[in-house]
């Protein structure tokens, strides 16, 4: 199984605040349903109550520490670690945040699917930095500020190397 964070990140590495996205960002919402749709994502209890409903067309597996946590349209686990035994045999698995999650997640992710804006923005999360000894850049493509936003960005794909 190949697992894969898919993240977006500002200037600072900061990826949301106040458990909401740092920007509206349809050119990175759009290729986050590319990359994730028909597969499973792992994210925290934060994560998904700030979304208020499970992904559509993908397999939702919500990690909370509270035994009792059930939801009607996800699966939960307790663990980073029972959360990816749940996705065992599947092709590709995504770690869609947050902050912790993708912290427990970096050692043992393969790759990271990473958009990074040009600009900072007030964040109270952050991303964990990559070593840049152990992650390799495979693919990128540049985009320059455009009438949906007025930013430079990155799509980044990185391999553990």
């Amino acid at each position: 199984m190949i697992l894969s964070a898919v993240v977006v990140v500002d200037a600072n590495n900061g990826i949301g605040k106040e458990n909401k996205l740092l920007v509206h960002f349809p050119a990175d919402l759009k290729r986050f349903k590319k990359i994730t749709s028909g597969h499973t994502v792992i994210m925290g209890r934060k994560t998904y109550e700030s979304m208020e409903k499970a992904l559509p067309n993908r397999r939702n597996i919500v990690i909370s520490r509270n035994p009792g946590y059930t939801l009607q349209d996800a699966e939960t686990a307790d663990s980073l670690d029972q959360a990816v035994k749940l996705a065992e045999g599947e092709e590709e698995v995504f770690i869609i945040g947050g902050a912790d999650i993708f912290r427990q997640a970096l050692t043992i992710l393969n790759k990271v699917y990473l958009t990074k804006i040009d600009k900072a923005f007030e964040a109270d999360t952050f991303f964990p930095e990559l070593d840049n000894n152990q992650w390799q850049e495979v693919e990128r493509e540049d985009h320059q500020p455009d009438e949906k936003t007025d930013f430079s960005y990155s799509f980044l794909t990185l391999k553990k190397g």
